[in-house]
């Protein structure tokens, strides 16, 4: 653990270190009273392994609340003096590369007593450059619960509509009007006359005495034509393309 520990790990700061702490200051302003060391300092990641193993049980994401964070223990002020905070808010939430990087600059700052498991590491400035990639300098947040969206809902099938033909009172048509069919005719002078729904179509040379013959109509071409009076207007009229009525 940086600075402080509890338990059997616990040692008084150096006087280094407590003034680091009392005064609060940042990374720029204790470099130069706190480093009291020429040239680089650096350790190898199996060392720094040694030395989380022994702060933190070797968990790098271990927060347990206590003002220490990481795997190597690092408390907020050592973090962000050491420029930590370029990676993460805390080092716990920065990865393990990210971690050594800034307790090499730590070491280089404070040397080895920064750490009350130096000794269980063997830390020291032995010059050997962890090589550790960092990746991304962008700060990294903590993540936040994933919600979950709700399922969408599956429309359910349109259900078919049903369409009845209009009753009729005839029972014995042979022939239907199709849907969407034209319920007027063309005469040849270019009139429009009424179509009809009747089983027979009327067509070229057709007339009511011969449809009424050929059909066996019952009471003759009067009674087709009293029985198609709604769009015949004239028993000498016919046009083809009309649909008769032959019975009731």
């Amino acid at each position: 653990m940086l600075l402080n520990s509890k338990g059997n790990k616990h040692r008084r700061p150096s006087k280094a270190v407590r003034i680091a702490t009392l005064a609060g200051v940042t990374g720029a302003a204790i470099a130069v009273p706190l480093m009291g060391a020429t040239g680089a300092s650096a350790a190898s990641v199996s060392t720094w392994d040694a030395v989380a193993q022994c702060e933190s049980g070797g968990n790098w994401s271990i927060n347990t609340g206590n003002g220490y964070y990481g795997g190597l223990q690092f408390s907020q002020s050592s973090w962000a003096a050491a420029g930590g905070t370029q990676y993460a808010a805390r080092a716990d939430l920065a990865s393990k590369a990210q971690q050594i990087a800034v307790a090499e600059k730590l070491l280089d700052m404070q040397g080895p007593g920064a750490w009350s498991c130096a000794g269980a590491g063997n830390l020291s400035n032995d010059g050997v450059d962890p090589g550790v990639d960092t990746g991304s300098s962008a700060p990294k947040a903590e993540a936040a619960p994933k919600q979950e969206s709700a399922p969408k809902q599956q429309a359910e099938p349109k259900k078919a509509e049903r369409t009845e033909a209009p009753a009729t009172n005839r029972s014995d048509r042979s022939t239907a009007p199709e849907a969407g069919q034209k319920k007027t005719v063309t005469t040849p002078t270019g009139e429009k006359v009424k179509k009809g729904d009747g089983e027979y179509k009327v067509v070229t040379g057709d007339s009511l005495s011969k449809i009424a013959a050929d059909r066996h109509v019952k009471g003759g071409w009067q009674q087709l034509f009293k029985l198609n009076k709604d769009i015949v207007q004239d028993a000498d009229m016919i046009f083809p393309g009309q649909q008769l009525h032959l019975v009731k």
